[in-house]
């Protein structure tokens, strides 16, 4: 059996896979800090760890990510959206466009056929419908991010945020719970003014389907449903969709 090893070094957090056969055998995520050659290392470990396997049955390793470079143990780097598309192709064989949305940025990812990028759009200049902006807002209101979700979907009458900037926003919703509005109601409007930016960058980008949900802003449950109303779609969302990248730099381990 032949393992291989993909890596993501995102700028919030930094995803390892293992693979083997093709199939995903272990993975690990944990927060990327600030020294990414020690993350890297303390990713990889932990993958290691949890697939019962000593580096050295390690075939080949690829790394991906803002801080691939760090990772000083791969033999090949290569770009986050030549992965995503190579690991959603591999799950879902009929998705032909990808929203990820990650820590920092999203884009919109359109495939061909054979999991090829013909096209992508970056929102790099704002981090209004990346997690940045949810994280924001949970530290606002003293919620954990993973609370998010469930509560927005308890919303009865969602905020009408006048901006997508994630600076003013947090302004914004400041002054909406002074005026009494529920973190629910908060929550939903956020996720509506985020769907819009996102919704602007598959615009540019031409949505084609079927469409697939990636990155941590993929686990959030109000988002997916606020962004399937907006686009009248269902999305795919993968088991685990902040991994995609990383199971996409194992894929192509095989090759390479």
């Amino acid at each position: 059996m032949i393992h291989v090893l993909g890596v993501d070094i995102g700028s919030v957090y930094s995803k390892a896979v293992i693979c083997c056969d093709q199939n995903i055998k272990a993975y690990a995520i944990i927060p990327s800090g600030g020294n990414y050659k020690e993350t890297a290392e303390k990713v990889v470990h932990e993958a290691l760890r949890k697939a019962y396997l000593p580096f050295d049955h390690i075939s080949n390793i690829v790394a991906t990510g803002y801080g691939a470079s760090s990772v000083s143990s791969s033999r090949h780097i290569t770009t986050d959206i030549s992965c995503l598309g190579k690991g959603i192709i591999h799950i879902f064989p009929s998705v032909r466009t990808i929203i990820d949305i990650g820590g920092q940025f999203s884009k919109v990812i359109k495939l061909d056929g054979d999991g090829r990028v013909i096209n992508f759009i970056l929102n790099e200049k704002c981090a209004g419908g990346s997690g940045r902006f949810l994280q924001i807002i949970a530290r606002l209101l003293h919620i954990g991010i993973e609370e998010i979700g469930p509560l927005s979907l308890r919303s009865q009458k969602p905020v009408d945020f006048n901006t997508g900037c994630a600076v003013f926003a947090e302004s914004e919703a400041i002054s909406r719970i002074t005026e009494g509005a529920s973190k629910e109601d908060i929550l939903a409007g956020i996720h509506k003014a985020m769907a819009s930016k996102i919704i602007n960058l598959i615009e540019r980008a031409g949505l084609v389907m079927d469409c697939a949900l990636t990155g941590g802003g993929a686990k959030d449950i109000g988002l997916v449903k606020t962004l399937e109303e907006s686009l009248g779609v269902i999305l795919s969302v993968p088991e685990e969709p902040r991994i995609l990248a990383a199971f996409g730099a194992a894929l192509m381990a095989y090759e390479l």
